[in-house]
């Protein structure tokens, strides 16, 4: 039985009692810190199960990705070596919210896998597990399932701890937990391993295909047991384990699934196909998972979940390379994955191009060292060491982007431990280090401990307040006087802080009350996040500690930076709609000029993405929607699908702001009331600045105005230039750049012939040196390739020669050295025009019998030529 046909099947019987099929959630896990991927089924319904969530049914199933190679759930060391460790997985699972429970739960899973109708195992050859307690679970699966009490085992507190066992699950220290029971199937006798419990368990005899958590209790912070109000359940069953079963092979990689992307992998690095190759399975493991995070919008990084990508990607390209394959090949399987399961992850084809740009450019970043590492971590290793020692380790890491775990792989197939102990001393050195230069940094800040700042900058741009702190450099005053430079801190304040990409307001701070006072503001920073440090010089009078002021910002300013920061949630949009999901947010600015987007991309913008995703940014502008503004708990603003950037903080309270059904995010910044007001929106700038991250910097409002004004008065002075109309402008530059080619011809066949010519001319004044004519010569004017063809006509013409050809134009010395090839044994071209550039300041290179060279210091030329008779009579 296929793979896909097992899948459809699971869903269509838990469809078939009841369970609404719900798609498989992203392996990037929503509003979830705890977890880095998704790495199980119930992941999609923790808040359902907790009691936060509610949905419109009580049974679920699903067909769940899941990867597992990072946090606390990583099998990424066992891949390759064992026949079902994956980083890659896909869990069947069924799902009661309160509804069923045990006995249900238990029934459905033996019917689905024994029942001729379904999977039609052979009950003999199934065997059971449940929590050593938990008695209604053992007469369920005795009394009325009919398992013989010798094929269920029940399975106490193994871990060490109450309730640590194989067979009670828990969702932590305190919450949700229960029982479970787990049904494994017997391969066979002839294969190694004992049942559950036994001390043979770790074979592979006997292999777990299905788990049963029954949510039983919610424990507390004594460890005590507390029945659950509404018990519920959650199952998950391993789809590659049961296709193994029922395709009649011992190793998840003989399944379907497999076979062909370990084809694929063996065509692509230039090997014989092998099943048991490790290097293939690991190519063909890590390929799926790979696959699966770019198309869920992970990119490579350097960290969070980027950089567990990364890892995999490094893994998969170092076995290639151990297979001989020291090209690009892993982008390659992107094809044969999409082939294989696209039906059931439309996702792999639909961004099958994004998928494979993003492998092929970690591929090239990655093969550059990758050689340089092996070498040295080769020889480290050399003479039969059996230790790899912490320092080489890291130098690994640092130098080569070795992660540690791929240092520990190549270790391991070669029977060599690492020091671990020295990596991590080596690692912390580079902490230190790095926490001393950042304490630096901090020392410069300032020393506050007073109250803090209110902002009211959302609704006011001039505001009532009190001087609470004067600061002159980081030292704490009582009075700024005029002409000094310095931070005031208000207790109430109109002034936006730097936050979130959006630029600190500027403006002024005048005293009131018959005082002279005023400060300039021209930044505005948190000292605190709560405190805001304005920052400036003091252009008149003196500014003391409790002296009553008026803070204005500048509003033709603050307007401006408004309109560019509500145009850049609309850009984050557009970017979506038109890149992919898989765009990400990674760093933005905006001031009163521009805003500048950095996201997640692996390739450049094409121009026509970019002219599309302009017109959806104005398109949005001119329908004038409303810039709605909402505060609400952090999880209620996820559920309403606002955007939150990968790896800012958020408190329990989040503010949401909304530009009709176009954007909602979350942010802080102070933006536009309506989408009208921005105006309009152009890009003026797009390209790379980290590998997968690209920037694109757009204006609005009068600058989008003056972009639009620049670029039209550049349109038509080039117009002038080229005496034609603005609208017949491209048609009359594409006739000048053919008359030019045309003219460019031309003068290279002048410059030809008169080459010939000059050739003729010169070969009079070669010298005889010993049976042989040596020449030296500057060819005022000439190209490069004026002197090629004038060299070829005088080895022609003088038959046994050594010769240089110089040049010179625009204050640089072009060289051409030929040795015609009866003297190349004596006399190399290489040699002989090096001499020659080694006297002008250049260097170059060629063949034996024709090399090319340059200089930068002309007025050495003429002793250099002079030179050549006596340097190649010296060789003949």
């Amino acid at each position: 039985m296929k793979s896909a046909e097992i899948r459809q099947k699971f869903l269509d019987f838990f469809a078939s009692k009841g369970h609404q099929i719900v798609a498989s959630s992203s392996l990037i896990p929503a509003n979830d810190p705890t977890l880095l991927f998704t790495n199980a089924g119930m992941n999609q319904f923790k808040d359902v199960f907790l009691g936060f969530d509610k949905r419109p049914y009580t049974r679920a199933t699903t067909s769940q990705k899941c990867v597992r190679a990072g946090g606390k759930h990583n099998d990424l060391e066992n891949v390759g070596y064992t026949a079902r460790h994956h980083t890659f997985f896909e869990m069947l699972g069924n799902f009661s919210f309160g509804d069923y429970f045990k006995e249900d739960a238990i029934k459905y899973a033996w019917e689905f896998l024994t029942s001729p109708q379904w999977l039609g195992l052979p009950k003999e050859k199934l065997m059971v597990t449940v929590y050593a307690t938990d008695d209604e679970a053992y007469d369920l699966w005795h009394k009325q399932i009919g398992v013989p009490a010798e094929k269920i085992v029940r399975i106490g507190d193994n871990k060490g701890a109450p309730y640590a066992s194989d067979n009670f699950w828990t969702m932590g220290d305190t919450g949700p937990c229960g029982p479970c029971t787990e049904i494994f199937y017997d391969h066979g006798a002839h294969i190694w391993g004992g049942p559950p419990g036994s001390a043979e368990e770790d074979g592979d005899r006997f292999i777990e295909i299905w788990n049963n958590v029954f949510m039983q209790f919610n424990r507390d912070e004594s460890g005590m047991l507390h029945p659950l109000p509404k018990p519920s359940v959650d199952t998950g069953m391993g789809l590659e384990r049961v296709s193994a079963v029922l395709q009649h092979v011992h190793a998840n990689y003989e399944i379907d699934l497999f076979v062909a992307l370990l084809k694929a992998a063996a065509k692509e690095t230039g090997v014989p196909y092998n099943q048991d190759t490790p290097s293939l399975k690991v190519i063909a493991d890590h390929i799926r998972a790979c696959s699966f995070l770019i198309a869920d919008g992970v990119m490579p990084a350097n960290d969070g979940r980027g950089y567990v990508l990364r890892r995999i990607i490094r893994r998969a390209i170092r076995h290639g390379y151990k297979l001989g394959q020291k090209g690009l090949f892993f982008h390659k399987l992107v094809g044969a994955l999409a082939a294989e399961m696209g039906d059931a992850y439309p996702e792999l084809r639909i961004r099958q191009a994004i998928i494979e740009d993003a492998l092929r450019q970690e591929e090239e970043i990655f093969s550059r060292t990758l050689e340089n590492g092996m070498s040295l971590l080769d020889e480290a290793l050399a003479g039969g060491k059996t230790v790899l020692d912490g320092a080489t380790a890291f130098k690994l890491s640092d130098t080569f982007g070795f992660p540690i775990d791929l240092t520990a792989d190549v270790c391991r197939e070669r029977n060599v431990s690492v020091d671990m102990e020295g990596y991590e001393r080596a690692l912390d050195a580079q902490r230190k280090q790095s926490k001393a230069a950042g304490a630096f940094k901090m020392a410069a800040g300032l020393a506050y401990e007073g109250d803090a700042s209110c902002f009211h900058g959302y609704s006011e741009t001039s505001r009532d307040a009190k001087v609470i702190a004067l600061y002159r450099g980081n030292e704490p005053v009582s009075q700024l006087n005029q002409g000094e430079e310095g931070v005031v801190v208000l207790d109430h304040t109109p002034f936006y802080a730097e936050s979130g990409g959006q630029a600190g307001d500027v403006g002024e701070i005048s005293a009131v009350g018959g005082l002279n006072a005023l400060f300039d503001v021209t930044d505005t920073q948190k000292v605190k996040a709560d405190v805001f440090g304005h920052q400036g010089k003091l252009a008149r009078g003196a500014l003391k500690v409790g002296d009553a002021v008026t803070a204005t910002i500048d509003l033709h300013r603050r307007h401006a930076t408004q309109r560019n920061h509500s145009a850049t949630h609309l850009l984050h949009s557009a970017l979506r709609e038109v890149l992919g999901t898989h765009v990400e947010q990674k760093g933005s600015l905006v001031t009163h000029e521009r805003t500048r987007f950095d996201f997640s991309h692996p390739k450049a913008v094409t121009a026509e993405e970019l002219a599309r995703i302009e017109a959806l940014v104005n398109h949005a502008i001119m329908h004038n929607h409303a810039v709605d503004v909402a505060h609400m708990s952090y999880d209620d603003a996820i559920k309403a699908g606002a955007m939150a950037l990968f790896g800012e903080k958020y408190g329990d309270e989040v503010r949401v702001l909304k530009m009709g059904d176009f954007s909602t995010e979350l942010c802080g910044g102070t933006h536009v009331g309506r989408t009208g007001d921005i105006g309009f929106f152009k890009i003026v700038a797009e390209g790379g600045v980290a590998a997968g991250v690209r920037r694109v910097e757009a204006v609005t409002g009068e600058g989008a105005l003056a972009a639009v004004q620049s670029a039209d008065a550049e349109l038509k002075a080039a117009a002038a230039i080229a005496q034609a109309q603005p609208g017949e402008l491209l048609a009359k530059l594409e006739k000048i750049q053919d008359n030019a080619r045309a003219l460019e011809k031309e003068l290279a066949k002048l410059k030809g012939q008169l080459a010939a010519s000059k050739g003729d001319e010169l070969a009079d004044s070669a010298v005889e040196i010993n049976g042989a004519r040596v020449l030296a010569a500057e060819l005022p004017g000439a190209d490069n390739t004026a002197l090629r063809e004038t060299m070829d006509k005088l080895k022609d013409k003088l038959g046994s020669a050594a010769i240089v050809l110089a040049a010179v134009n625009d204050g640089k010395v072009a060289l051409v050295a030929g040795v015609t090839a009866d003297l190349t044994g004596k006399v190399k071209a290489g040699e002989l025009v090096n001499f020659v550039a080694q006297q002008i300041g250049g260097k170059g290179g060629g063949r034996p019998d024709m090399a090319q060279a340059g200089g930068t210091q002309p007025e050495n030329l003429a002793t250099a030529l002079a030179g050549v008779q006596g340097w190649v009579g010296a060789k003949l």
